[in-house]
């Protein structure tokens, strides 16, 4: 039987993971400074070194600014021809510390682009970020994880692209979340509100179950900022043109989003799909 470790065992993804390789059949031990219930059939490991040390694979499910210090401390105690798996939200610091790793270590740099919450990985999205032999790793990361959909992209491209899925989303949905936190009548404001308050509350406040630190750090991620700007920028300009009843300019600005979004999707279709899933919300 397999052995593998999570080390960060006790959050939530590391949760996931230790569950999702126990009943993949590997014999999974977990660490986590915090906490040692990790679960049925997860042994307990008392040290970091301790619960490296005769593994075949480390999954390392730790914050994401504290993961190069963790490689640099471990890869050298990993016995030869073993797996390191890193999975943060922001790969440029971390990609630097896994090329540095001894050769003996295989290196597997993944991104998952789901959540604890999901039962099965069966079409999930998961990230490849190559290291040293991009072919192997993958081949690695597939079988690993079977059955889920595997994007291959380069630290710098991932951390841009980031900035839009995550980054983007979590500023916008953290900002939303906090002015309707605000809100002393939320009861009145549920009853009066249509589809899209509905669906815009439900999604900032899922956001909201994630824990400060990791929301923390996909904001912080550099990339953003050029993304963020555009926003703050087009926010204010929209203001503007409304309080000085620019009522063209306004149309034009959404004239021109119409058409570009029109070239890539449906909207119509997407008008539906938000309509389904208001319906199964709501059952």
């Amino acid at each position: 039987m397999k052995k593998l470790t999570v080390i960060g065992a006790g959050g939530q993804m590391g949760r996931w993971f230790t569950k999702y390789f126990a009943d993949s059949d590997f014999e999974v031990t977990g660490f986590d400074t915090e906490t040692k219930s990790f679960g049925k059939n997860v042994l307990v490991s008392e040290s970091l070194v301790g619960a490296i040390l005769k593994t075949d694979y480390v999954v390392l499910c730790t914050p994401t600014r504290r993961t190069p210090e963790i490689i640099r401390l471990i890869a050298k105690e990993m016995k030869k021809g073993t797996y390191l798996i890193e999975i943060s939200s922001e790969k440029s610091k971390v990609v630097s510390s896994l090329s540095k790793m001894p050769d003996k270590i295989n290196p597997i740099c993944i991104h998952p682009m789901f959540g604890p919450g999901i039962k099965t990985i069966k079409n999930q999205n998961i990230i490849s970020v190559p290291i040293k032999d991009a072919k192997k790793e993958l081949t690695v990361a597939k079988t690993l994880f079977e059955g889920a959909n595997f994007v291959t992209i380069d630290a710098i491209e991932h951390d841009k692209k980031i900035a839009v899925i995550l980054g983007l989303t979590h500023l916008m949905n953290l900002v939303f979340a906090n002015i309707i936190s605000k809100d002393e009548k939320m009861l009145l404001t549920e009853k009066m509100s249509g589809t899209t308050f509905r669906v815009q509350k439900t999604l900032a406040e899922s956001i909201m179950t994630e824990t400060p630190e990791l929301i923390e750090t996909i904001i912080a991620n550099p990339e953003i900022r050029r993304v963020a700007e555009e926003l703050w920028k087009d926010i204010g300009r929209l203001l503007t043109s409304v309080q000085e009843s620019k009522t063209e300019e306004v149309i034009e600005y959404i004239k021109n989003c119409q058409e570009r979004l029109s070239k890539h999707t449906d909207l119509d279709e997407s008008y539906k799909k938000l309509s389904k899933m208001v319906k199964s919300v709501e059952k």
